[in-house]
């Protein structure tokens, strides 16, 4: 699929189905939303000064992990069923999968929390961007989002007081009719 494509068929989609995702379609999304795609250890998604600052937690009904970039997997994190504590919408808890931006704050010590804030923010919506278009090109449906408990959320997963949830994304497979869209130009 072009980028074109990717960039036509790209929505936010707000109902979606239980089925779960094959292992092949979440390894090839996760690498897809900051995975690395080059010798040096740098990823498909843009970062602050060079400095990466976020861990994407990956929410499934089974437990939480952690996305590790450098070898491509998944380390377990806790067991247990938060997919539901990641959103405050009526959808949030259906899709398989829930992925949410955790910033980790030791290592933005140098800068102020507004900063902190702006920056891990701007780098989550890099990595929401990416799973948007693979998203699109794999035919399967997301949302990113903000409206959640943060605080709520970031104690449930008994994160670090210097860490911080950003953003969230649902990921699953759409119970909305596709969009009839021709890729034209406005």
């Amino acid at each position: 699929m072009t980028l074109r494509a990717a960039l036509t068929l790209r929505r936010s989609t707000r109902a979606y189905s239980d089925a779960p995702l094959s292992l092949q379609q979440l390894s090839d999304l996760l690498w897809a939303a900051c995975g690395v795609n080059r010798a040096g250890g740098e990823r498909t998604a843009p970062y602050w000064r060079h400095r990466i600052l976020l861990s994407v937690f990956v929410l499934q009904p089974d437990g939480v992990t952690v996305y590790d970039p450098a070898e491509h997997a998944l380390t377990p994190y806790m067991k247990g069923d938060f997919r539901a504590l990641a959103g405050e919408q009526d959808f949030v808890g259906r899709a398989p999968l829930e992925l949410v931006y955790v910033a980790r704050g030791e290592k933005m010590a140098d800068i102020t929390a507004i900063e902190r804030q702006l920056y891990a923010s701007v780098d989550a919506a890099f990595i929401g961007q990416n799973v948007y278009l693979f998203c699109a090109s794999a035919g399967l449906a997301t949302v990113f989002r903000g409206a959640l408990d943060k605080d709520g959320l970031a104690r449930a997963l008994h994160l670090p007081d210097t860490d911080f949830v950003t953003f969230a994304q649902t990921v699953g497979f759409s119970d909305e009719k596709p969009p009839d869209s021709q890729g034209k130009s406005p």
